[in-house]
């Protein structure tokens, strides 16, 4: 008698990879009805780690943030296709408020703090959604990344430009987040400001296990801090890899790396053509 052959389970496999903790899997997202901007877009954030998003202006990378966020509403966009699965569950359509309770904060890019809030009163605002008893702790918590936050006790609108990208964090961190989505930090900001800010960013995910989606233009920090990278062409996914995979690329070194030399003197007429080219 032919005995049934017994089925492995995938999850007691030992050598099963574990479940990313944000999968976004084919997505389409339009705007006002008519405009396609993400053309199947496919990525995979696994827990804890720090993953980069790089591609050209355009490209579509705070779109991606947006989408992931539920914030595509506010601007007359939506997923039209694909899903986008957080911890497990499905969260397309969602609204934002209800996204923020399940774990995922965006830091905007530009910062989008309260001008006319103190720095207090901002952090405060990023608990929002909590209902526990933790909130004058979890700001003491702020306070020992970003010091100078507790020294500036008058309007957020007169911070500098690192301190207010700082507080942008700070006020992700009040949220308690599985994750936090980052468009952009180191914008407008000074060298020195941004190897700090970079450098606070890694800390956090090391201290405290919060898993980062970075969409950044500055591609040589942000592989600086990833594990893994994407790289965005139009809309879509045209290469990934671990960050020292990419940094070695020689695409990826002539395009977004600073790895041409002479050759980049005619690079701004050929770039796009060449990316097209290689990659699409």
């Amino acid at each position: 008698m032919l005995q049934p052959v017994p089925q492995s389970n995938p999850a007691q496999s030992p050598t099963a990879a574990p479940a990313p903790l944000l999968s976004v899997k084919n997505i389409e997202v339009v705007y006002d009805e008519v405009i396609l901007v993400l053309r199947g877009l496919s990525i995979e954030v696994p827990k804890g780690a720090i993953v980069a998003l790089l591609g050209a202006n355009g490209a579509g990378k705070s779109t991606t943030l947006k989408a992931i966020s539920g914030l595509l509403k506010t601007e007359d966009g939506e997923v039209t296709r694909g899903d986008i699965v957080f911890d497990g569950e499905r969260i397309n359509g969602i609204d934002p408020d209800k996204i923020v309770r399940r774990g995922i904060f965006q830091v905007m890019e530009g910062r989008r703090i309260v001008s006319d809030m103190t720095s207090l009163e901002n952090l405060r605002l990023g608990a929002f959604t909590r209902r526990d008893r933790a909130v004058e702790a979890d700001l003491e918590m702020v306070f020992n990344y970003f010091p100078r936050l507790k020294e500036r006790t008058g309007l957020a609108g007169y911070l500098s430009g690192g301190e207010q990208q700082m507080l942008a964090i700070g006020r992700a961190l009040m949220a308690r987040p599985k994750m936090i989505l980052m468009d952009e930090p180191s914008m407008g900001l000074s060298p020195l400001l941004v190897k700090e800010v970079f450098s606070i960013i890694r800390q956090i995910n090391r201290d405290l296990g919060v898993t980062i989606l970075l969409v950044e233009q500055n591609a040589r920090a942000a592989l600086g801090v990833a594990s893994h990278g994407y790289i965005m062409e139009q809309g879509k996914v045209v290469l990934d890899g671990t960050a020292d995979e990419l940094r070695d690329n020689e695409d990826v070194k002539e395009f977004y790396l600073g790895g041409a030399g002479d050759q980049r003197k005619s690079f701004k007429n050929l770039k796009s053509f060449k990316r097209r080219k290689r990659w699409l």
